[in-house]
This record gives C-alpha cells, sequence and structure tokens, in this order.
C-alpha cells in the first residue's frame, strides 16, 4: 500500500514538473519570438530603409487600403519632418466588407484612424505576432460603436483584424516596435476602404457611408500633399482634419 501511495505521489511530481517545463518553454518560445524575428529582419529592413536615409527605429504610420488589399509603412528618416513610403505589404486576409466595423461580432474589419501604443505589442500572440490598433476611437465611441482586440497579426487568417503573411508581420511589427522603443508615443494606423479617388466617391455618393468617406478622403488627400499622417478630431459625428 506504502509503495503505491509512493509511486503515485512521484507520478504526480513527475507530471507537475512536465507541465512546468513545458510552460516556461512555451513562454521562452513567445519572448524570443519577437526577439528572433527582429534580429533576422532588421538587416533586410536597414537595407532598403538606407536608400531613403532611414532606419529601423525612426517614427513610423501605416496605412491600409482594404480594397487593394495593401497596408503601407511610412517612415520619417532622423531629423526629416516628412514621411517617406518606404514599403507595401499584401493584406493575407480581412474579413467583412468595404464599410467600417460598428459592433461586437459583425466580424468586419473597421475603417478609420487608429493609433497603437507601447501596451498593444503582442509578442505572444497565437497569430505569431501583433499590436492593437485602439479600436474603438474616439469617433466610434462617440457613435456608440462596439468591439474589442482589433489587431494586425500574422496567420492568414481574419475575423475583424488586418491578417498578414507571418514575413510580413515580422517586419512590420519590428518596424512599430522599435519606433516605440526609440520614443515614438504612438504609431497611428489608418484604415481606408478604398483610394478615395473623387471619381470613386462619385460613385459611392449613395452608400450610406458616403459622408464618412468624404471625410476620410480629406485626411487622405492631406497625407498625399504633407507626406505626414493627418490627425482628426470627431465634430458632431463628422471626422475633421487637423490642421497642423
Amino acid at each position: 500500500m506504502k509503495k503505491s501511495v509512493l509511486l503515485a505521489g512521484l507520478g504526480l511530481v513527475l507530471l507537475a514538473s512536465v507541465v512546468v517545463t513545458l510552460k516556461m518553454a512555451c513562454a521562452e518560445d513567445s519572448i524570443n519570438r519577437a526577439d528572433t524575428a527582429r534580429e533576422r529582419v532588421t538587416p533586410v529592413l536597414n537595407s532598403f530603409l538606407g536608400l531613403c536615409g532611414a532606419k529601423v527605429g525612426d517614427p513610423v504610420f501605416l496605412r491600409a487600403v482594404k480594397e487593394d488589399s495593401v497596408l503601407e509603412l511610412w517612415v520619417r528618416p532622423d531629423k526629416a519632418e516628412r514621411y517617406v513610403l518606404a514599403k507595401r505589404y499584401p493584406i493575407a486576409a480581412w474579413s467583412g466588407k468595404l464599410g467600417p466595423k460598428e459592433k461586437e461580432g459583425d466580424k468586419q474589419t473597421p475603417e478609420g484612424f487608429y493609433e497603437v501604443e507601447p501596451s498593444g505589442l503582442n509578442p505572444r500572440s497565437n497569430y505569431h505576432l501583433a499590436f492593437n490598433i485602439g479600436y474603438p476611437n474616439a469617433y466610434d465611441r462617440s457613435l456608440n460603436r462596439t468591439g474589442s482586440f482589433i489587431m494586425v497579426h500574422g496567420r492568414d487568417v481574419s475575423i475583424g483584424c488586418l491578417a498578414m503573411t507571418d514575413p510580413g508581420i515580422e517586419e512590420i511589427y519590428t518596424m512599430v516596435e522599435q519606433a516605440l522603443i526609440h520614443g515614438q508615443q504612438r504609431v497611428p494606423v489608418q484604415i481606408y476602404p478604398f483610394v478615395p479617388t473623387p471619381a470613386r466617391l462619385l460613385k459611392e455618393k449613395n452608400s450610406p457611408h458616403a459622408a464618412f468617406w468624404a471625410d476620410m478622403a480629406r485626411a487622405w488627400d492631406w497625407t498625399e500633399r504633407t507626406r505626414t499622417p493627418a490627425r482628426v478630431n470627431a465634430v458632431d459625428g463628422r471626422l475633421m482634419v487637423v490642421e497642423q
């Protein structure tokens, strides 16, 4: 009897040891994932960023176009006033249709102006690497829109997020992470339904989102003209570009 109890006790100890070891291994893998990605992609990033006088750690912003399934990386070289469009990445997946996200569970990828804060970085994501874009923003909340945990991440699958390829998210995550580490307080993420040309806006004039898209077009035009990310405020249910 004593021998059986002893063996059972040893079995429990061994099982607990295995569980702890596996947890530690998983945690270490999650922590090292971002470090490993950074070490791998930084030389590649600096090789093409150097062509425009920029480097990993310089301020960045991201601009996505859902219809084209493209996410743009913009970088501001050290001591420069304007950003440069450094690279376009294919969006592997986004969900829903053209138009803003309105409620939790609608599986709709948002449209609008968001920001990544340091606390939004997730190197332990189940989707390789991820960062939270900060949906809903003040404008969304003013319209009683709901939702949470909207990310840019890897793994090619989306239920409301922007899903990138794993190689793509490694570069994007590294640029966002290092910009925040080097002093940028927030990284703008701007998500458009389509490139808002006058002709396209005219085509969408009967859409329930026409006014919203026209507001977004002014922000797009600001960036095209100034080569800086537009800042917007919510005023009486509309988006207004803040002159800087």
